[in-house]
């Protein structure tokens, strides 16, 4: 059960669309946010910085973190940590982990957060996972993060009881796009483009998935795009 008299919750904010929801309904919840960002030499590194900056002064966010994390761009493997390789623009294939995966990203964030959260005595961790509308990614499943919850709790001090939520799982795009609307959450302020950091590029697929969300959700994606497909 969490302690009301010390409701603090890590979010992790990468300030995207999911991550800004998310850190909202914790919010809304009724928590104290640490804010919590990550610098892992991703192509857009410089805009979703600016867009975390951004949405921690509108939520009033205080006690924020922004973490380097340099071996990344040493380890390679993905399109978004590694400029020799072509961010893919021709859409999304079924059953198939894209380019774009981090190799066990969220794996990390978590961990990281986690050692902020007991340091901070905060008894939940929001991530604004998506596993049925996401790319694809093995570190988005809603039993991924069960999984790390586990050992999250096995590998801290027995006073430490940490919560990851994930109130976004098992939404939609459209539901996120909607929910984001009933909650006056500040879209504009957001970043999701894995390619560029003036315009948004239009054709990757974290831009495609934003903007089929709007789409469905028969709304106006607030930022600005180089195309739209």
């Amino acid at each position: 059960m969490i302690n009301n008299f010390n409701k603090k919750a890590v979010v992790i904010l990468s300030g995207g669309m999911d991550s800004t929801l998310s850190s909202y309904i914790a919010k809304n919840s009724g928590y104290e946010l640490i804010a919590v960002h990550f610098n892992y030499g991703q192509r857009t590194q410089e805009r979703e910085l600016k867009a975390f900056r951004d949405i921690c002064e509108k939520l009033n966010v205080l006690n924020k973190y922004e973490i380097d994390i340099p071996f990344f761009t040493q380890i390679g493997a993905s399109a978004l940590t590694d400029k020799t390789i072509d961010v893919p623009t021709s859409g999304i294939e079924k059953g198939i982990v894209p380019i774009t995966y981090v190799p066990f990203r969220n794996g990390i964030f978590l961990s990281i957060a986690s050692a902020i959260a007991e340091k901070e005595e905060a008894s939940a961790i929001y991530i604004g996972v998506v596993e049925e509308d996401s790319s694809g990614y093995p570190d988005c499943s809603d039993n991924f993060i069960q999984d790390m919850n586990k050992a999250i709790n096995e590998g801290t001090k027995e006073d430490t009881k940490i919560r990851i939520i994930t109130p976004l799982v098992h939404l939609s795009k459209t539901q996120i796009v909607e929910e984001s609307i009933k909650l006056n959450v500040p879209l504009n302020l957001t970043w999701s483009c894995y390619k560029e950091e003036i315009e948004a590029c239009g054709v990757c697929d974290s831009c495609r998935l934003r903007l089929n969300g709007f789409k469905n959700a028969n709304a106006i994606d607030p930022i600005k795009y180089k195309e739209i497909n």
